[in-house]
């Protein structure tokens, strides 16, 4: 995916517009916005996605390893405007590092490596993931009221990214589970007719006989289902 950015914003998003969200992956999405945001808002150096899960946060996009660095003092201090952002949903914003009196021992490392202002723009909380789109800038009161806009415009499409990504993984885990479902089924049915044409009992009984053997086993029904239908498969 190109991350060559356009002239500004409005061409910005309507390049974003033009993404079909089903067929590219999440973290490539989220890059062309980081890359997007840091050529078309004003005073912007680096820009970052932070995804926060059950396992954690991590960066899932980054215009250079500057921006993923500085997003991960933020992880191994567990303080930061990313990480407070990501749990508020909310924007934070840090005028003046110089001057910030939150979160000192990030703000003295990022202070440290040049950064002098940044913008942090919560994603909507989507189910277990949270997030937050990250502007630095080597600038003091790099960010105006326009700038803050046009972030939290950007940041609207990323969680929409995330959103739809969210929405298409629990989609294909329930497709998997429901064929799993079936084949399932299929084999407990194959199992159930080859103990009626042995015993000659009915389907309620077969049934029965397959619950006792999968308890006899101490295995489960679909295990001992599958190794009668491999079983009555051999050739004699």
């Amino acid at each position: 995916m190109s991350t060559t950015g356009p002239a500004g914003p409005h061409e910005a998003f309507a390049e974003l517009g033009r993404i079909r969200l089903s067929e590219v992956s999440l973290d490539d999405v989220l890059t062309r916005v980081a890359h997007f945001a840091r050529a078309t808002i004003g005073n912007v150096d680096d820009a970052s996605v932070t995804l926060v899960g059950p396992v954690g946060a991590r960066t899932a996009a980054y215009t250079s390893p500057r921006a993923r660095e500085l997003d991960d003092w933020q992880y191994e201090n567990e303080g930061g405007p990313c990480l407070e952002a990501s749990a508020s949903t909310m924007t934070v914003l840090v005028r003046h590092t110089t001057r910030e009196d939150r979160w000192p021992r990030y703000i003295a490392r990022a202070t440290e490596a040049g950064v002098r202002s940044l913008l942090s723009v919560g994603l909507p909380v989507q189910e277990a993931v949270t997030g937050a789109l990250n502007m630095y800038s080597f600038r003091d009161d790099a960010f105006d009221d326009h700038a803050i806009t046009v972030a939290q415009n950007f940041a609207g499409y990323a969680a929409v990214a995330l959103a739809n990504a969210q929405s298409y993984d629990s989609t294909a885990t329930l497709a998997r589970q429901m064929r799993e479902a079936m084949a399932h089924r299929a084999t407990i049915e194959q199992a159930k007719g080859i103990l009626m044409a042995e015993h000659r009992c009915t389907p309620k009984e077969a049934f029965a006989r397959l619950s006792r053997l999968s308890q006899d086993a101490n295995r489960k029904l679909r295990d001992v289902a599958a190794a009668l239908v491999a079983d009555a498969s051999r050739p004699r």
